[in-house]
């Protein structure tokens, strides 16, 4: 059977769990392993090249994202696409978190970390929207940095714990395999909003804009679904 995987060269070790992670997250955003297929540890290390220790890792990173499901004496496999209920479930979720991140971090910005989140939103005006993992990560980084920027600038490590485990933006983006970015000029103008409330030092209003951008967020992930 072929690899599921590019045949890129792998770097130093120092970045090599960082790497085999990111190959791994290509692989099933792209949909290159069938949804409940047994993730093969030493399998996937030969197709790399690498110690079955780094796939290990990285697979437990993954795990927390929700893209792969580990059962006890049984190892991982491939978790399925989340159902239009469940992506609705989770963007509930993310707007109990996130609205609160958007208001405590509004209340703590200083003028650099605005200029990072509007540099996050001039990397998504740019970043390419394509089809495949490969053509959308720099809009996928791009988007991932502007809402951990805020979890970050909340002060409180248990809402950034709680931010990085939900994994709902890697839920999303698995949605955008085969068809690339389907909603990038209304996130974009969402995350506007969020950045004007930031740049007028309103917390209020950033809570509020962050709840808008989730709803459509949520919307637009059942329509995706569902199709």
């Amino acid at each position: 059977m072929a690899s599921v995987f590019s045949q890129t060269s792998l770097p130093s070790r120092q970045v090599l769990a960082d790497r085999v992670y990111e190959e791994l997250l290509a692989a099933l955003i792209d949909g290159r392993f069938e949804a409940d297929a047994a993730l093969s540890i030493d399998g996937i290390a030969r197709d790399l090249g690498v110690s079955p220790t780094p796939v290990r890792e990285a697979l437990a990173r993954l795990e927390h994202t929700g893209m792969v499901r580990r059962a006890a004496l049984k190892g991982y496999r491939v978790a399925p696409l989340m159902t239009a209920e469940e992506h609705g479930q989770l963007v509930a979720v993310r707007k109990l978190i996130e609205a609160e991140n958007a208001e405590l971090a509004c209340a703590r910005a200083d003028g650099q970390m605005v200029e990072q989140l509007a540099d996050t939103i001039e990397r998504l005006q740019t970043a390419p929207t394509g089809g495949s993992y490969s053509e959308f990560r720099d809009y996928w980084k791009a988007d991932e940095d502007f809402h951990r920027l805020i979890a970050e600038f909340t002060g409180n490590p248990f809402l950034l714990t709680a931010f990085q485990a939900l994994g709902g933006q890697v839920q999303r983006f698995r949605l955008f395999a085969g068809r690339g970015v389907t909603d990038a000029d209304c996130a974009i103008s969402e995350h506007t909003r969020i950045l004007q409330a930031f740049q007028a030092g309103d917390p209020k209003a950033a809570r509020a804009a962050m709840e808008k951008h989730l709803e459509g967020v949520g919307r637009r992930a059942v329509e995706d679904s569902s199709d």
